[in-house]
């Protein structure tokens, strides 16, 4: 019986030493500079609990930086190409896009619909959506929208107010980052969903708990989550979810009803919504009868409610989070904050926001630029080879299946860019200092024909929101305000750990 467990141990050892030369020696064997991987974890040991994305990041990206274009790693069981050369990222996101089209992130649309969106898509199906959605974010539809996004930042202000009222026994300290959460919430409710979530009013909203539940509450352990991400193909053969049932129920049936709602009693709004119903209207038999998710004929409910829903996880969170990071920068920086109220007061002066004034706030546009280059929403960009690449002036081949990691918060972090870069200082992005730096040396939005669909409402929905605040109120640092902030390793998205304290008074 020893014996026999003997040989089964050694066995399992002998399998184990040879998955390992077979699957982590994959770099060293094509002489590509990398980080010496661990049996499973690669290169991603305490991910998740000790580390967080962008620390992987930076760590590689410090150790290769100048002395290769690229380097490889390992995300668990993928391989990685860790793109650290600013002229091979244009060429991965622009010049050779239709090699790299495709993020390969995790999808698995029969039995998680809402997997199923624009940011997930890969192929043509990508493509057509993309060109479906595109109208969507014209400047004409933010005009349309921006009278309600305007609206909900009244009332943004009127519940800041209230929580200066009622935070007066703690030296008037609030709790920013969830109050931001809740406007965003209520604003991409209204505006993706045309529901009115109510959440500024009522923090426990069911739509805002939905939300939250998207971050807070996930279906597995952040070892299982992080695992389907980066390991995208396998966990969709072996038919894993990653939204709990009841969220995913919740924003089907949401769509569902809002659309038979509209549909029945013929109501236009002019939001997101809408322009899905359009869409979906121009074959509406061919969207019937499409199988999978095959988008070249029409739009089923379940494409539809997917799209509502990766716009509202997209929009609510990092614009929430944007605007929290903003408040916690301008209360350490008064003249910051001053100078960026008195540009509001000049062009505004008592008159309501208007589309127009709002793209006329340049230093407004400065001070968001340098929020989202050194609190980094995303750590990172995806890409993954669709066929073979030989890396431009080097001997080097990115073989398909490949995917391809653009360290974003490590490249906004590097000195040698962004000098002294914990310092937040918005005069990095006035006209000469851009003109000054490589042109994708700033990607909070990505680049190339798969960036942000939806730049132009985030921006939108944080800039009016922070006007809304900084026409009312003064902030600066509490007794309860952290420095630095401790970040949260558990969410993928850049978050603080213990939300945003700060000092806020009334004008």
């Amino acid at each position: 019986m020893v014996f026999l467990t003997l040989a089964l141990l050694g066995v399992a050892v002998a399998l184990a030493y040879s998955f390992y030369q077979s699957t982590y020696n994959y770099w060293k064997q094509r002489g590509v500079p990398h980080e010496r991987p661990l049996l499973f974890f690669g290169n991603m040991k305490g991910i998740g609990s000790k580390l967080h994305f962008r620390d992987v990041n930076q760590r590689v990206y410090a150790r290769f930086k100048g002395k290769t274009p690229f380097a490889g790693m390992f995300q668990f069981l993928k391989r990685v190409a860790f793109i650290i050369d600013l002229d091979l990222v244009k060429q991965v996101l622009i010049k050779d896009f239709n090699k790299f089209q495709d993020r390969g992130i995790f999808n698995n649309v029969r039995d998680d619909p809402l997997t199923g969106h624009l940011f997930t898509l890969e192929g043509d199906e990508w493509r057509s959506m993309r060109h479906k959605l595109t109208p969507v974010f014209t400047s004409g539809k933010m005009k349309h929208m921006f009278g309600i996004v305007v609206e909900v930042g009244q009332r943004l202000g009127d519940t800041v107010d209230k929580a200066v009222s009622a935070a007066v026994v703690d030296d008037g300290d609030v709790e920013i980052k969830e109050l931001c959460a809740r406007y965003t919430t209520d604003v991409i409710g209204s505006c993706a969903f045309g529901i009115d979530c109510n959440s500024l009013a009522d923090p426990h909203a069911e739509f805002r708990a939905k939300g939250r539940m998207i971050f807070e509450k996930p279906r597995h352990h952040q070892l299982v989550q992080a695992f389907i991400f980066t390991n995208a193909n396998l966990s969709r053969k072996l038919r894993l979810k990653v939204l709990p049932d009841e969220l995913s129920s919740y924003f089907m049936e949401a769509v569902r009803n809002t659309v038979d709602y509209r549909m029945k009693h013929n109501i236009k709004r002019h939001d997101f919504l809408d322009q899905l119903i359009e869409l979906r209207a121009e074959d509406q038999l061919a969207a019937q009868q499409t199988k999978g998710i095959d988008l070249s004929k029409g739009l089923t409910i379940e494409q539809m409610a997917a799209q509502a829903f990766v716009f509202f996880v997209a929009g609510f969170e990092t614009s929430s989070s944007t605007m929290g990071f903003c408040l916690y920068e301008l209360a350490l920086q008064p003249d910051v904050q001053q100078k960026l109220r008195e540009e509001i007061e000049t062009v505004l002066g008592d008159a309501e926001l208007t589309y127009e004034a709002l793209g006329e706030l340049t230093y407004l546009e400065q001070v968001l630029a340098e929020t989202l280059r050194k609190h980094s929403i995303l750590p990172h960009l995806l890409r993954e080879a669709n066929q073979d690449y030989a890396v431009p002036n080097t001997n080097f081949i990115i073989e398909k299946g490949t995917s391809i990691v653009i360290p974003v918060y490590a490249i906004h972090r590097d000195p040698e860019i962004y000098p002294d870069p914990e310092r937040f200082d918005p005069a990095r992005f006035e006209p000469e200092a851009i003109k000054a730096r490589h042109p994708f040396a700033y990607l909070p939005f990505g680049d190339g024909p798969r960036n942000c669909i939806g730049e132009r409402f985030g921006k939108m929905q944080a800039k009016i929101g922070l006007v809304s605040l900084l026409r009312r109120f003064k902030f600066s640092a509490s007794k309860q305000t952290e420095v630095p902030l401790e970040l949260e390793n558990r969410s993928f998205v850049t978050s603080s750990k213990r939300g945003i304290h700060l000092k806020v008074e009334r004008l």
